[in-house]
């Protein structure tokens, strides 16, 4: 069984003022490097669409979407809601809520790493975490997943002060702080089981532990309904399969480095109380996720996105002690930081442009305008593609959208409603020519009865009478009738 190591009591902070001065230089690095380049040439991907086109429906509107579809979202698309209601900014009202999130868990990290093992300690897991490119890669999306990772961040901060001083308030506000982080995305709860285990690893006792469940057990009760809600809308998540090779190897090294700063403890069987904390909220909640694949394939990075706290303590400490254990000459400092900055330069350069989404909207709604005429019939191939023009429907003004039935803010649905299969034929054939926009060609095919009639359709009855524009993660077609 692992056992704290003891803690240096001098390297505890003993003042707000400094616990703000540590805070300070991670939250400006990151709030730096989230504001560079944040519009990214003007893109939006597909999920920051559906972000900006629902929080612009009205509250009821939005109240009466998510009971339908996106209920885990339902949340941070009222929070965006009433951000753009009070500034109509774009891409800047869309991301600053994440730039602004993901500077206050920097900060909160470094809090916690100060807390634990001291002030420089905290400073360089602070300044690791803005570094980390999944870290880079969220905090300049229009999504739930940086402002969640900033609430686990300071819940863990909460549950060392409710641990330390065990007063109802400190639990009562931890119980809050974790239920709040939840309802923006239920996956937040999968911290909870490495908060526990955290403080087992730290040796505390049973009466705390137990205080540690009554608050955790009423942030999960909190949350049930939204979990037994959700359930039903499980179909939304169809789409994940085995996890993604790219986003496993990047969590996979995020964890074996992790566990690579932590192996003296871990082969004496010894932890500090930073590893204790720090290891299983870097490993817990991704191992949960790829578990339950056996059952529902759910893994996706940015659903455990908050591990990286755990990685930036980690390096954070391991930097500490590497610095503090010899005496070294002052170049090999500097050799050493360009050897970690300079690989990660194009990285962070790549990751401000549009070709680093899955998919490019904004480019999808001009490659639209370029290759239509006033009258033509626009097709989705498959459905759920019209979530790229919904953001901007000035891109299909003057274009018959052929399988529609019913928008998606009536429909109270993110792609709205199509005709029936045998009704979508009859309807592109009164077309001369027809704008499609589809999937790459690698990409699986639906099997939908209403996607197979427009695939029979097209091929049937039309052919290629324009040049297809690539975009990201999208084709845009012309098609004619045959005559």
């Amino acid at each position: 069984m692992m056992v704290t190591a003891p803690v240096t009591p001098g390297l505890r902070a003993s003042t707000s003022l400094r616990g703000s001065a540590i805070m300070l230089p991670p939250i400006l690095v990151t709030l730096a490097l989230g504001l560079w380049g944040m519009r990214r040439q003007n893109s939006m991907w597909g999920d920051e669409a559906v972000t900006y086109e629902v929080a612009h429906r009205s509250a009821s509107q939005i109240w009466h979407t998510i009971q339908h579809v996106d209920l885990v979202h339902g949340v941070y698309y009222l929070f965006m809601h009433v951000l753009f209601a009070g500034w109509e900014g774009g891409l800047l009202t869309l991301r600053l809520p994440s730039v602004v999130a993901m500077s206050l868990a920097a900060g909160g990290i470094a809090l916690l790493g100060q807390r634990l093992a001291g002030p420089r300690a905290g400073l360089l897991a602070g300044l690791a975490f803005p570094l980390i490119p999944l870290v880079q890669q969220y905090a300049q999306e229009g999504r739930s997943y940086a402002i969640v990772c900033a609430l686990v961040t300071w819940s863990s901060y909460l549950l060392l002060q409710a641990a330390d001083r065990s007063t109802r308030r400190w639990w009562a506000g931890y119980a809050v702080l974790l239920w709040v982080a939840a309802m923006f995305h239920e996956f937040a709860v999968l911290v909870v089981p490495a908060h526990g285990i955290a403080l087992l690893l730290s040796g505390r006792p049973r009466a705390l532990i137990r205080a540690w469940a009554t608050a955790a057990g009423c942030a999960v009760a909190g949350l049930l309904p939204l979990i037994v809600l959700s359930r039903r809308q499980a179909g939304q998540v169809a789409w994940i399969g085995w996890p993604d090779a790219l986003q496993l190897l990047g969590l996979t090294a995020m964890a074996l480095a992790g566990l690579w700063c932590a192996r003296h403890q871990i082969r004496a069987r010894e932890l500090s109380r930073l590893s204790a904390l720090a290891l299983p909220v870097l490993l817990l909640p991704g191992l949960l996720l790829l578990a339950a694949a056996v059952v529902r394939p759910l893994f996706v990075d940015r659903y455990v996105l908050y591990c990286a706290i755990g990685f930036a303590l980690l390096l954070g400490a391991e930097l500490d002690r590497r610095w503090g254990s010899r005496p070294s000459p002052r170049w090999t400092a500097w050799v050493a930081l360009a050897a970690v900055l300079v690989p990660l330069v194009p990285v962070s350069v790549y990751l401000r442009t549009p070709q680093s989404r899955h998919d490019n909207a904004t480019a999808v709604g001009h490659a639209v305008r370029q290759a239509a005429h006033p009258g033509d019939g626009l097709l989705f191939v498959p459905a759920r593609h019209r979530v790229w023009t919904s953001a901007h429907p000035q891109d299909t003004q003057g274009l018959t959208d052929l399988a529609l039935a019913q928008d998606p803010a009536s429909s109270d649905t993110l792609s709205g409603v199509e005709l029936p299969a045998q009704d979508i034929p009859t309807r592109m054939r009164a077309f001369s020519r027809i704008v499609v926009v589809h999937d790459p060609a690698d990409e699986r095919p639906d099997h939908d009865a209403r996607e197979l009639a427009k695939s029979s359709t097209l091929r049937d009855y039309f052919q290629v009478c324009g040049r297809t524009i690539d975009v990201t993660g999208a084709h845009i077609t012309d098609y004619c009738l045959n005559r």
